[in-house]
Order: structure tokens, then C-alpha cells, then sequence
């Protein structure tokens, strides 16, 4: 058995303030007395309108047997100031890296991205899963200017992207965290 550090502090927190006693307050690492909620309550939790869930993906492109089946992520540079975008094919592992030179905001990766897409033969474009991150709020505009059907994957869930979460660790060699993309 295991215990999470949320059991311990609710077991220490009184149940009906919600407040600690001030002798245990100085033990705590923060310091604080009072919890603080991890999330605030008025953000949505999905940014992304009308997704497609990985669920939905061909089966094809769960076996790898068919090349054009296309995963992304982003890498984030010093500071989350810079990034750079990766495409993997999941059967050959070939990667094409999109250039973000001003910023991985909707916009600009959706410009990137479908710039970068469109260069890959249309028989080689069938679909491309990323995970829920906002910076593809505008992924509708991508799929439709590149011609490729777009999958969101569940939300922390980075191994139904194994093979660009493996290649995005590769990359970690050549840029290192902290590094200026």
C-alpha cells in the first residue's frame, strides 16, 4: 500500500475549517494553514471545441502496418520562451521538426503546423494525434487547409503517443532543458 500526499494532509487538515493546528502548521513544507484548491474553479479543463478522441482513430493506425499515421507534441525551450514542434511517423519513426520561432500560442502553431503538413505527399497525410494541449485549439483549420484527420488523445495519457513521447526523449540529447529553441 501507498499513501499520497493528499491523504496526509487531509488526515491533518480539521475537517470542519479546514484549517491546521498552529504547532502543526510549522511542520508542513509550504508553511500554510489553509489549503489552497490545486485548480481553479471558473478555467475549463478542455480548450479544444468539437475533438476527436483517439478512440475514433482507424484501426490501421494502431497496428503500424500503414505508413501516414503521424503523432505530435511539443518541445518547450528555456523558460517555456521557446519550442519546437515534432511530427513522428508511427510505422518508419521518421520525425520532421516545425520551426516556432515566435511563439507555440494557437495561431502560430497552427500556421506552422499546416505549412510543415503540406509538404508531406497526400498519400502519406491519413491522420495525426497530439495530445490536448491548447496550442491546438485551432486544429480544425489544420486538418481542413492540410487535408488530414486530427485525434486528441486522453488527458494524461503520453503512452497513446508512445512513439513521439520516445522520440521527444532522443531530441532531449541535442536540446537539452533549458536550452534556447
Amino acid at each position: 500500500m501507498r499513501v499520497s500526499p493528499e491523504t496526509i494532509y487531509q488526515s491533518l487538515y480539521v475537517q470542519s475549517r479546514g484549517a491546521l493546528r498552529r504547532d502543526l502548521t510549522r511542520c508542513l513544507r509550504t508553511g500554510r494553514a489553509l489549503r489552497r484548491p490545486c485548480r481553479q474553479a471558473n478555467k475549463r479543463r478542455n480548450q479544444i471545441p468539437d475533438m476527436i478522441n483517439i478512440t475514433e482513430r482507424p484501426a490501421e493506425a494502431d497496428a503500424r502496418a500503414v505508413p501516414g499515421h503521424w503523432e505530435g507534441d511539443l518541445i518547450l525551450g528555456h523558460n517555456c520562451r521557446s519550442a519546437i514542434g515534432t511530427l513522428v511517423e508511427r510505422t518508419t519513426g521518421y520525425t520532421m521538426l516545425v520551426h516556432l520561432p515566435d511563439g507555440y500560442k494557437a495561431e502560430q502553431v497552427r500556421d506552422a503546423l499546416t505549412k510543415k503538413i503540406q509538404t508531406i505527399p497526400d498519400i502519406l497525410r491519413a491522420s495525426l494525434t497530439w495530445d490536448q494541449g491548447s496550442e491546438m485549439r485551432d486544429w480544425q483549420q489544420v486538418s481542413v487547409a492540410a487535408d488530414i484527420d486530427i485525434y486528441f488523445c486522453d488527458p494524461h495519457a503520453p503512452w497513446q503517443r508512445g512513439t513521439s513521447e520516445n522520440t521527444n526523449g532522443l531530441l532531449r540529447q541535442y536540446f537539452p532543458k533549458g536550452t534556447d529553441l
